[in-house]
């Protein structure tokens, strides 16, 4: 039996998804996408249309939020040993 998703972030469009996905898989957590087809098909953004959830696994979803709430109040630093050049 597989480990329950959960909603970690909510994207306003596949361009955020997945930047909030990569940021995520990069500090290795693993995530998945989940949205609305209509941004996909017609690149709809409107009223919830464009919504992209991000899932990470149960055991992952702390981890994941720390992650972000670091990120989106620019707390977040790459550790001295992240290679950036």
């Amino acid at each position: 039996m597989s480990e329950e998703m959960l909603c970690v972030f909510i994207a306003n469009g596949q361009i955020q998804a997945h930047q909030a996905r990569a940021f995520l898989e990069s500090a290795g957590v693993p995530a998945v996408l989940r949205g609305e087809s209509l941004s996909k098909t017609h690149g709809l953004t409107l009223d919830g249309l464009g919504r992209v959830e991000v899932l990470v696994a149960e055991a992952d979803a702390e981890r994941a939020s720390a992650l972000l709430a670091s990120a989106q109040t620019g707390d977040y630093r790459l550790s001295d040993d992240a290679d950036v050049e």
